[in-house]
């Protein structure tokens, strides 16, 4: 009875990707019967496209757009019809999502998660033979922090103060320099606190964030939805995705003799999709910009676990900032940290938070009003994100294990991620950086002009091009860089690094096949 239940939700859940259109059909996107419904739809539904808001249709999230869509009908395809695609499997490489790509989840924190979720467990002579001594001790620790120990009632709407406790004293051993458990707020993840810290920031299309091309999309989404303005500021390719001061001041200077007030500075550190991961000296020249022109520095630091170059180290901006001699009063900067990336890859659980420093406790007022109207962020992630701030320590009984898995994982990204820039590298008219950290590669297509004169005729970015048709011949999706901004006449797909290591020979040689293929089909 399950199993038929099951299949008749994937019938009914998949039934529309069948009857889409082709992704690239060189029609129109709207017919003359998708027209005529569309005016049907409007005389019978106060709600149509022209009746929504008009912010929501100029949001975009192109991680999860068209291209992902279409391998999502190749995969029922698939299931369906075994042997009806040149492939066997999709590999997603459009998203930061490891657990999905076979990455396991770190032992530690799922026997802390078991122990809080279902207290009776610690009260069992046989949990101590199954879990760990200091998974039990921690899961105590943390259930003596919840009011009554319930995971499943509300929280305070900052999080748990016992687990922001953690997260400060884990802030703290990183940086050497103090932290304030109420400058934290937990959220679902880093993308709720964007969200969170653009509602304060934006009051009209006439407030601008300064933000870096290319960027997350999230970014680009949350300032549309939210009715303000990005300000592009472009990293440089030819210097490994480098930030420089002197675009700053150009792209502030254009804003603002448009009439545009430049609210804050977005910086991604390690790059998302770029991979660079910045400098010290660097990081200094930033906190000067924003204290000198007085901007919000808002730092997505989702990636500092993720660094695979031997000469660079993760530096938060609180850090620096405080290393320079700025405290909260010079300099207003909000941290944001998620438990879906570095090693622990734990996307579905939806942990984060974003630590708020150099705002007036009025601010501050209206920060946690704001967060008091979701009620609180879910239990498990708030419980994930104090673990992935206080691991375990040495002497410890998880120690020793827990290194071994941590070191583990991001040793083999490290090599998936040389492996995969090397391929790129070796491309005909492909040219890829180094991915110093986060997840990704962002090579460069350098297409030739019979493939970008093909795109345009199926009404296609080149990029976007290259992506479906790349799909449709390997199963292999990657995102077009036109969903992440990119400098105008340049190419790019974003690929993740997250294929489990003994399935990145067999995508690389897709991929050579592919494109060698690609290249003499559309060779000028």
């Amino acid at each position: 009875m399950r199993r038929f239940a099951t299949e008749r939700a994937k019938r009914l859940l998949f039934g529309s990707f069948r009857s889409s259109p082709p992704l690239f059909s060189g029609a129109p996107l709207c017919s003359s019967a998708s027209a005529a419904a569309a005016a049907m739809d409007s005389a019978a539904s106060p709600v149509t496209l022209d009746t929504i808001n008009p912010k929501v249709l100029k949001c975009e999230y192109a991680v999860r757009g068209e291209i992902v869509t279409h391998a999502q009908r190749l995969q029922q395809d698939l299931q369906s019809k075994p042997g009806s695609h040149p492939f066997e499997e999709i590999l997603y490489c459009n998203i930061g999502n490891p657990q999905s790509l076979g990455q396991q989840p770190v032992t530690f924190f799922r026997e802390v998660l078991a122990l809080c979720d279902h207290p009776p467990l610690l009260d069992k002579s046989e949990t101590h033979a199954l879990f760990s001594a200091d998974a039990i001790a921690r899961a105590w620790q943390i259930l003596d922090a919840i009011p009554g120990g319930a995971t499943g009632a509300y929280s305070h709407s900052q999080g748990i103060k016992g687990l922001r406790d953690a997260i400060a004293d884990g802030i703290a051993a990183r940086d050497g320099f103090p932290a304030n458990p109420d400058d934290i707020f937990l959220t679902d993840g880093a993308s709720p606190a964007v969200h969170m810290m653009m509602q304060l920031l934006i009051r009209s299309e006439k407030d601008g964030i300064l933000c870096p091309i290319p960027q997350y999309p999230l970014y680009s989404a949350s300032i549309a939805l939210h009715g303000g303005s990005l300000v592009p500021y472009y990293l440089n390719e030819s210097t490994g995705w480098g930030l420089e001061i002197s675009e700053l001041k150009k792209q502030l200077e254009d804003a603002r003799s448009k009439g545009i007030t430049v609210r804050s500075l977005v910086v991604i550190n390690p790059g998302n999709p770029t991979g660079q991961v910045l400098a010290e000296e660097n990081q200094k020249e930033i906190v000067e910009f924003c204290k000198n022109e007085k901007l919000v520095l808002l730092a997505d630091e989702v990636y500092q676990e993720n660094i695979y170059v031997d000469d660079k180290k993760f530096n938060s901006f609180k850090k620096i900032a405080r290393s320079m001699g700025y405290g909260d009063e010079d300099l207003p900067l909000v941290s944001f940290q998620s438990v879906s990336k570095g090693y622990y890859g734990e996307c579905g659980k939806r942990g984060g938070y974003m630590e708020v420093t150099g705002f007036s406790a009025e601010v501050r007022e209206q920060i946690y009003k704001v967060a008091s109207v979701n009620l609180c962020s879910n239990i498990s992630g708030q419980i994930l994100a104090s673990l992935v701030m206080n691991p375990p320590k040495v002497g410890d009984e998880s120690y020793e294990s827990f290194d071994a898995e941590k070191t583990g994982i991001l040793s083999s990204l490290a090599r998936r991620a040389k492996a995969l820039e090397d391929a790129f590298n070796g491309l005909e008219g492909v040219t890829c950086n180094k991915a110093e950290g986060a997840m990704y590669l962002f090579p460069r297509l350098h297409l030739p002009k019979k493939a970008i004169e093909a795109a345009k005729a199926v009404k296609a970015a080149p990029d976007a091009f290259y992506a479906h048709r790349l799909l449709d011949a390997t199963g292999i999706v990657v995102v077009p860089g036109s969903g992440f901004g990119q400098v105008p006449g340049t190419w790019h797909v974003r690929c993740t690094i997250l294929p489990q290591e003994d399935k990145i020979p067999a995508i690389i040689s897709r991929l050579k096949a592919f494109h060698e293929a690609f290249m003499e089909e559309f060779r000028d």
